[in-house]
């Protein structure tokens, strides 16, 4: 198996193309408009949902087979077909064009391969098993949903406050002691609903930090 290189792409207002339009397909749509995606099906037939997509206008649609040169101008790209010459042709265009490919269920046709998702607020974390095992990818998903430790997520849009006044303050703050001030108190504070004593506590402890090393320069 390839060691895949973990990466998040901006795919806001770039074109993503997906071959295909049965129910493998229509799972790729929710993350790719949440992305901002520009999303094209090429396909005969699509499912209803995807229709009502079309409708309101979220994703394009061309009724017809895949046919070479529908790579072109795509940033991105997604085989989702069952016909093993069809999905080789992408492939082939895909490397041509230098256009990033999945291959749904055929690893050694990708580029890239869609990891298994949680997600929770402006936190989201990707999981991969380099295409061993798509179960076991599912698996720790759903372990990792029903863990306390996505709770940590739910400081995000504060660390991202208190980053913003460090730096407009022009602190020095060593990443060790970010994740000193990470802890049960501060998030404590969050849960209660006392945002703004958290962000004094993190603030306060980020600063005597920066502080007292300066002094012992």
């Amino acid at each position: 198996m390839p060691s895949y290189y973990p990466v998040f792409l901006d795919l806001k207002g770039r074109r993503c193309v997906i071959i295909g339009g049965g129910q493998v397909a229509e799972r790729k749509v929710p993350h790719l408009l949440e992305c901002g995606a520009k999303v094209a099906f090429i396909s005969p037939q699509i499912t209803p949902s995807i229709q009502r997509w079309v409708d309101e206008g979220k994703v394009s649609w061309e009724a017809r087979d895949y046919a070479v040169g529908d790579l072109k101008g795509a940033f991105l790209a997604i085989a989702a077909t069952d016909e093993t010459p069809i999905n080789r042709a992408i492939a082939r265009e895909a490397a041509e064009e230098s256009v990033l490919l999945n291959v749904v269920d055929v690893t050694p046709l990708c580029t890239f391969i869609a990891p298994a998702i949680v997600r929770r607020g402006d936190v989201v974390v990707a999981i991969s098993t380099g295409g061993a095992s798509p179960a076991l990818a599912r698996k720790l998903r759903e372990t990792l949903e029903s863990s306390n430790l996505l709770d940590y997520a739910d400081l995000a849009e504060l660390l991202s406050q208190a980053r913003k006044k460090v730096k407009e303050r022009q602190i020095q703050v060593h990443p060790d002691r970010w994740q000193e001030y990470i802890n049960g108190e501060l998030m404590a504070l969050v849960k209660e609903g006392r945002e703004q004593e958290a962000l004094d506590y993190l603030l306060k402890g980020l600063s005597e930090n920066s502080l007292q090393k300066e002094a012992q320069e």
